[in-house]
Formats: C-alpha cells, structure tokens, sequence
C-alpha cells in the first residue's frame, strides 16, 4: 500500500515525499487508519519497523483536521524512554513536518535547562521527552497537562525496564481521561504489564501486532561464528578486513567495560572507533551519534542499555562481538541495520561461554542463524595492543619569583619529665 492510498493532508504528503517514503510497512498500514479514525491503538512492533512514522503522519495529520490555536499548553505528548530516541524522534518529526505548521520541543536532561523551560514557556504544539525533566517543569507549572488531546508512548516495555514506571503513572494521572484524549502505545513486546497500564489508561484501545520473526528485517544478512574468546578480536579484525563495504559498522558488547575495552583495541589498530556508555555527558553523546550519522566515525561501540535510541540509516553492519543474554536484545540489535528497505549484514561471534544463550535466541527467532568456522585466513594475528595507561606525574608546587620555599614542618615534641617525684624539692 502507497501513502498516496490514504486521505492525507497535502501538508503531510509533502513531508512524506521529501523524506523518500512510498509504500507502508506492515506495522503503518494497520496502524495508520484505525489511528486517523480516531482509536486508540496498542502496537507491538520493533525499532526499524517504521512506527515512529506510523504514529508521526496520525499524529500530524489529526492535529491538522482539528485545529487549535496554539496557547502556552501542548497539544500533544510522546514520551520516551531515553534521551537519544527523545532527539531521533524529534529529528523524524522535522522531516515528516516540514510542511506542517507545529512546534516540536524535545524535553530530556543534559542539556540546557533554561532554554527547555523558556521554549516551554513561550507555547509548543507537541512534546517530545523523557518522564524525569518534564516532570520537574510540571510541578513548577512551566505548562499543563491539561489540555493534552493527543498521547503516544513509544518503547513501553523498556519505561518499565528503566524504572519509569511511577513517573509514567504521575503524567497519565494528570492528562485528560482516556475518552477526551487519543492515545497510541507502541512496544517491542506487549507483555502482561504493558497490557495492564493500557487497560487501565487506554480507551478500548485497537492492538496491532507484528510477530518477532517479521519484526526482523527482512534484507538482514545473519552468520555467527563459533569461535574462542581468545580469538574474537584478531577474528574480528580479519573480518572487518574483508568486508570491503562496511562503511558505518555497530559493534554490540555486554558491558561498559568491555565497550571500552573494545574501542581503545581499535583505535589502536587504526579504527576510528568510540563508545556509547551511560556515563558519557549528554553533549558529548550527541556529538558522537551525529559524528557517526554523518560518515565522521565509521565504528560506534555500544551496549544494548547505552544503544537504545539509537536510529542510523544506512548501518550497513551489526557486529554482535558479544552475544546477548536476552533474545530480544538480538532482534534489537540487528535491526539496526536494513532500515527502510536498505540491505545490511550481522555477523555474531560465539564464544564458549556466551554461545550458551544461541539456542534461546534460535528458538526466539523460529529459526537457525547459518553458522560457520572460521578459516585460517579470517584472522589477522599481527594486531597492535593499546599503550599502557601511564600515571602522570603529580606537578610540584610552583614558587614565585623571590619567594622562599618554606621548609618541611617539623613536628614539635614535648621535653620529657625529669626524674624524680613532681612534689620533691
């Protein structure tokens, strides 16, 4: 189905045409014309699926049919799990809105405090944020919840893998019920207690689904190798080598330790590489997305907490150098790559510890990932080590010209008592 087929706004279409889209995938054309009928819909659906087009042109497109003069109050809210799926959001928005007349304001810690709350303060039509910020202008009375017509609250499962959940339930408590507003809920899985907040918060809300094996895209090309973990980095090598069309490479690993471990190996070894870890400044981390959304980095090394959020055309390859405990987390990873209709490869590396969690991922899939060992010449054993991290000396105090260095203290003693009695003459 082409969006041509559906009752758009020409402002709409416009945008949809600009940033190259032409048929629906399988989540917006279910999604699409129960939302601009005004459902609320429920949607189990990856990243990669194109759901945050999905609920962007419903969005859109409703506030168009029914329009509101802009005041010092919203209009619409998407809430989000992570500071980087906030500003991909917001960066869709601009493209699919270009012809719309909305202003989108992202919300999310790291940056500028002020700057959000005057933005704020001066009148937006849609919100996109994390709970944490937004809360706190609220309770300040910065703007209201109450005159939210329309709600849309993306990645479900992980606000509760995040702990959001309290401050999920502050802001729907807040909104205006579930029969004077719209509210679209979209979620990798729809497990029991996503399905019990959207029972509770949700107005008999229209549920699509996407099932796990067509949540992982198609033109995904997937190998593993079993190799040692002594191996996976000379391995890995090898291997990045070869691929001659590895332009913009995703390297997963378990840990921040490994991640950073992982990153100073390549950088030694002539990879322009870095890391996305949770404790890395918002400003830095932003600038490193955009280093590698705009080809400046062509290796980004991540761990699946860190990488949520994190929506690049044209990856053309996963590396799995760890694979992951959770199935899901698979899924997620590889959709990274072959997003809106492009080819990618995921190449995993199972090592004899990690290669234990291959069978819940296989059963998860519905099907075996082709495997193969590696050959002699898919290593590259002469690899330079990262340089040990040297103490720097700590600097002596500096004296001013003229000025005497006082000498060292010296610690004062009390003389000893004389022999003798204290009362003897």
């Amino acid at each position: 189905m082409k969006f041509t087929e559906l009752n758009l706004p020409p402002e709409v279409l416009k945008g949809i045409e600009t940033v190259g889209f032409t048929d629906l995938t399988q989540v917006q054309e279910e999604s699409i014309p129960l939302a601009l009928a005004g459902h609320d819909v429920t949607g189990q659906a990856q990243t990669g699926t194109g759901k945050t087009a999905a609920f962007l042109i419903s969005l859109f497109t409703r506030m168009l049919r029914n329009p509101r003069e802009t005041g010092s109050n919203p209009r619409a809210l998407i809430l989000a799990p992570t500071r980087e799926l906030v500003a991909q959001i917001c960066e869709d928005a601009k493209g699919l809105g270009a012809f719309v007349p909305f202003k989108v304001q992202p919300i999310f810690g790291g940056i500028d405090y002020q700057k959000q709350r005057d933005a704020l303060r001066g009148g937006v039509d849609v919100i996109v944020a994390t709970p944490g910020r937004l809360i706190d202008y609220a309770k300040q009375k910065v703007f209201s919840f109450g005159r939210i017509e329309f709600l849309v609250i993306d990645e479900a499962d992980r606000m509760f893998d995040m702990g959001f959940i309290r401050d999920l339930r502050f802001i729907l408590r807040r909104l205006p019920s579930f029969d004077q507003r719209q509210t679209m809920l979209f979620s990798a899985t729809l497990s029991h207690r996503v399905r019990e907040l959207a029972y509770e918060f949700m107005n008999v809300a229209e549920r699509v689904e996407v099932e796990p094996e067509q949540m992982t895209a198609e033109r995904v090309e997937q190998i593993l190798f079993h190799v040692s973990r002594r191996e996976k980095f000379p391995l890995l090598l090898g291997l990045l080598a070869k691929e001659e069309d590895a332009n913009r490479v995703l390297v997963f690993v378990n840990t921040k330790r490994e991640a950073e471990h992982l990153t100073e190996r390549l950088r030694a070894n002539d990879f322009r590489a870095a890391v996305i870890s949770g404790d890395i400044p918002q400003l830095k981390r932003m600038r490193i997305l955009n280093e590698f959304k705009n080809g400046l980095l062509r290796f980004l090394v991540a761990t699946d907490v860190a990488s949520r959020g994190i929506h690049v055309d044209d990856v053309t390859h996963v590396i799995n150098y760890d694979l992951p405990q959770d199935p899901e987390d698979y899924v997620h990873r590889i959709g990274r790559t072959a997003r809106a209709g492009a080819a990618g490869k995921a190449i995993s590396l199972a090592d004899e510890e990690l290669v234990l969690h291959l069978g819940d991922i296989e059963e998860y899939l519905g099907r075996r990932i082709p495997s193969a060992v590696p050959g002699e010449d898919d290593f590259l054993w002469n690899y330079k080590r990262p340089h040990p991290r040297k103490k720097a000396p700590v600097p002596e105090k500096s004296v001013a010209p003229g000025e005497r260095k006082r000498p060292p203290r010296r610690r004062r003693t009390r003389p000893k008592p004389s022999g003798g009695d204290a009362g003897s003459s």
